[in-house]
């Protein structure tokens, strides 16, 4: 048992950080070695890899998230500003040199040495936008609004040469979320709305793959697997997992239709958990989803500080909206996009960003004296 009258380094962060937020992420952590057990096999019998081939994997990369995670909760909020500023630097640099020399992937080129850098600019461009909105809202003298501005396009332009839609859409909202809790006036509200349904009318009027999702999305159940093997039949057997898995579901290892999800440990994971374990783990990984969004707005809105408040707010918009999408395409509520589901699916690049991410919403939400907050925002 530690006692607050300690004074050691660990004692510090442990009586200052949130512990509910961090028991919530840690459970998914173990429920995404779990399901992982439950949904790679199959792929990587495909692939004639070995049985727990993704599974040992994903148990490595768990490994320095963690160390991530614990190591950037330790920052100021003026050490998350200086990572997330040389994080986005090199993320942003990983994205052109994907453009230019990546493999070319399912049509598209995001992989660099192994990693998705795409992945690690997210919570990076989520801080430096909150940064700037804050100090844009706090110092008139400041150009941060502008800055915020000019961020969006730097960041979502070369997204779009990968092509990445879905991290462009997923960047943008969070961004949009930022600026109106920057207070932004009715007229912004208006043109960023059209501008976001321009641009959702152009990706699908010239952009071949984003037109191919959303037409399978909209004509489901017409074709048949035989005719039809790509994102709607995928999205079709998703659902059919919750409805054959019922309320208890199948049983461990006693799945069937993820066989056929050539997906099923990273995008289509959350269907192999209704097959196997039912719906009712599947209300349970939702609810843990929604503690933690919930969990992290609640601490946004208690925090003195501009920045973190700010900061806090677009992280957790960003996790939540990551798993919605996610769990959304996996009950064909929305059409299939390559996404992670936080901590659950496979990917190595997906867990250390997130890891990334988490750790700058633990700092950034930390309980700091009240005189160090008036301090930093005089």
């Amino acid at each position: 048992m530690l006692s607050r009258a300690e004074q050691s380094f660990f004692s510090d962060w442990w009586w200052t950080v949130d512990r509910w937020l961090i028991a919530g992420l840690c459970t998914l952590m173990v429920l995404g070695v779990v399901f992982t057990m439950a949904g790679s096999p199959p792929v990587a019998e495909r692939l004639s890899l070995p049985t727990f081939h993704f599974v040992n994997r994903h148990l490595a990369y768990l490994v320095p998230a963690g160390i991530i995670m614990a190591g950037v909760s330790l920052l100021t909020p003026r050490g998350v500003r200086r990572v997330a500023l040389i994080g986005f630097t090199v993320g942003m640099l990983g994205v052109l040199a994907a453009i230019q020399f990546g493999v070319e992937i399912k049509g598209a080129r995001r992989w660099v040495l192994g990693l998705q850098p795409s992945e690690f600019v997210k919570p990076c461009f989520v801080i430096l936008a909150a940064w700037a909105f804050s100090e844009g809202a706090r110092r008139r003298d400041v150009p941060g609004t502008a800055f915020a501005l000019l961020l969006l396009p730097a960041t979502i332009i070369p997204f779009m040469l990968q092509p990445d839609f879905g991290q462009t859409v997923l960047v943008s909202i969070v961004w949009g979320g930022l600026f109106f809790l920057a207070g932004l006036h009715i007229l912004w509200v208006a043109g960023i709305g059209t501008l976001g349904i321009a641009g959702g009318y152009f990706a699908y009027k010239f952009l071949p793959h984003v037109r191919v999702r959303f037409d399978k999305f909209l004509n489901s159940g017409v074709e048949t697997a035989s005719t039809n093997p790509g994102n709607s039949f995928q999205s079709d057997v998703a659902v059919d997992s919750f409805v054959q898995g019922g309320w208890l579901g199948k049983g461990p290892g006693e799945g069937t239709l993820k066989r056929i999800l050539p997906d099923s440990h990273t995008d289509f994971i959350f269907a192999v958990t209704g097959e196997e374990f039912g719906v009712l783990v599947a209300f349970f990984l939702m609810s843990v989803f929604a503690f933690i969004v919930l969990r992290g707005f609640t601490l946004a809105m208690r925090n003195e500080d501009p920045f973190c408040r700010f900061a806090a707010a677009g992280l957790i918009m960003l996790f939540g909206l990551q798993s919605a999408i996610n769990m959304g395409v996996n009950l064909h509520l929305l059409p299939a996009k390559g996404m992670t589901l936080p901590f659950i699916s496979y990917g190595g690049s997906s867990m250390l960003s997130l890891a990334l991410g988490m750790g700058f919403l633990i700092a950034v939400t930390r309980r700091r004296p009240r005189s160090a907050i008036i301090e930093r925002v005089a």
